[in-house]
């Protein structure tokens, strides 16, 4: 007799993990299927964003920082570094991988002591919410769930143009395991992962070339943010080609010649490596059995409601496989509000303030809608900026690129963005997610107490500034 649980997690990446521990907090016989092995053949929880992902690019992102600062930023401070600065790249690639693997063997220990059963192998949803499994081995058991919750995640998309061999040609799993800095390095694609990748490898010092097939950088970012972005980031080394539109590639040996067209006609270029980041897309190949009664759109993804129901009843769907943005907290927030509602509560999740944060230097990172969004819906709206440049605690580090942008809605002030490029952006975005979560007014921030000297005072200003009564800048003058 097969084997019965009250919730089945197909997929243990960010979303599939959090939900499965939820569901056995809960009370409910859960069970988990994970695949993914690491080097060593052993299965390693955590999914992309734990093993290939957000957690291991941020280690090198910090790792070539410390490094950046070592050899360009210490002076300022004092501190001689005459003697000169060195990378061992691949004890920087060793600390990643020791990072990676602590966290993995932490998401086993947690599946340990709340009880869930971790089952290896492939998942497959067949009809009346049985789930074969496909072990390592080869062997195949059927177990059965009351519900059951997708979760399989997303991998790179491949571009014919650009054929990954994961030597020359590598993905953004592949640029997280360089053993050497390369002298050239071509990132396709200027999004997320291209300018978190190509930012880890410029500050090691290779030449880094970014060819983004739009003409408008940051497409998704407020265009304040994505001007100050682009100016900053090429001022690092980054040479960003925008309506680079690549056709072509040819591996010679060690290096690959790319073809690209532009507004002057079609340009070669030659690197040393080239990094594919044009994105992601759902991992849904032999996930459904035809007659599972789940539907699938034509470009992969799994249809479902505003509460991730699936077409068919006790069957959910979560993470980068549903619509809404490919983001690891926006899966692991979809797991807990699926498990809470199979346990009959009327959980809601709220999509329109999930934080986006690119964790290049300075952060880039924003909530709520942005002023050309607000513009083309014809709200009217009050905004305040604030400088990182006055800001004390930001001059004490040196650092004081970028600045807080926070947007009122005219009439009533209810806060409907912020924006930031600068240190912390992710945090002080985040103070700002909390505080309209809850409603707030740019006044209301504007007359709370923030600490000095911090960076959250930059936020502060920047929400006095909303209504004409920042401090530590001059205000704009109201027509």
């Amino acid at each position: 007799m097969s084997q019965k649980f009250d919730v089945v997690v197909i997929g243990a990446g960010p979303g599939g993990y959090v939900a499965a521990i939820k569901a056995a907090q809960l009370g409910l016989s859960t069970a988990c299927i994970e695949k993914y092995t690491d080097k060593e053949g052993k299965l390693a929880l955590g999914g992309t964003c734990l093993n290939v992902g957000c957690i291991p690019s941020k280690a090198l992102l910090d790792s070539s920082w410390k490094f950046h600062e070592a050899k360009d930023g210490f002076a300022i401070h004092g501190i001689n570094n005459s003697a000169g600065v060195t990378m061992d790249v691949p004890a920087m690639v060793g600390r990643k991988a020791n990072i990676v693997k602590g966290l993995t063997s932490g998401v086993a220990t947690l599946f340990k002591a709340n009880g869930v059963t971790s089952l290896q192998g492939h998942g497959k949803l067949l009809a009346g919410k049985k789930v074969e499994i496909t072990k390592p081995d080869g062997s195949v058991e059927v177990i059965e769930a009351e519900n059951v919750i997708l979760a399989p995640g997303s991998r790179p998309i491949d571009i014919p143009p650009a054929p990954v061999d994961q030597n020359v040609i590598v993905d953004s799993t592949g640029a997280l395991e360089f053993q050497a800095v390369p002298k050239r390095l071509g990132v396709i694609g200027a999004g997320v992962i291209g300018l978190e990748l190509g930012s880890v490898w410029s500050r090691l010092g290779a030449e880094v070339t970014v060819l983004e097939a739009l003409d408008t950088f940051l497409l998704a970012a407020d265009t304040a943010v994505s001007k100050e972005a682009l100016k900053t980031l090429t001022k690092q080394g980054l040479d960003i080609k925008l309506g680079a539109r690549v056709t072509g590639s040819k591996v010679n040996g060690e290096e690959v010649v790319v073809t690209y067209t532009d507004k002057d006609g079609e340009q070669t270029i030659t690197f040393d490596k080239l990094i594919v980041a044009v994105g992601r897309r759902p991992v849904t190949t032999d996930l459904l059995a035809s007659d599972s009664g789940v539907n699938i759109d034509e470009r992969g993804f799994i249809h479902v409601d505003d509460h991730c129901a699936t077409t068919v009843p006790g069957v959910y769907a979560i993470g980068d496989v549903v619509r809404g943005m490919m983001l690891a907290h926006k899966a692991s927030e979809e797991g807990i509000m699926v498990v809470e509602r199979i346990k009959g509560h009327k959980t809601q999740m709220n999509y329109d303030l999930i934080p986006s944060v690119i964790y290049t230097h300075p952060e880039i990172a924003w909530v709520g809608k942005n002023e050309q969004q607000l513009k083309a819906e014809g709200v009217e709206v009050n905004v305040g900026t604030f400088p990182f440049a006055a800001s004390g605690r930001a001059m004490a580090a040196n650092d004081t690129g970028g600045f807080v942008k926070v947007i009122a809605d005219a009439k009533t002030d209810r806060v409907l963005g912020v924006h930031v490029i600068g240190p912390s952006a992710a945090e002080l975005v985040q103070q700002g997610a909390i505080g309209m979560e809850f409603g707030t007014s740019a006044e209301d921030l504007g007359m709370m107490v923030f600490s000095h000297p911090t960076l959250s005072e930059a936020l502060h200003e920047a929400a006095l500034a909303v209504n004409g009564g920042a401090i530590h800048i001059a205000n704009k003058k109201k027509r």
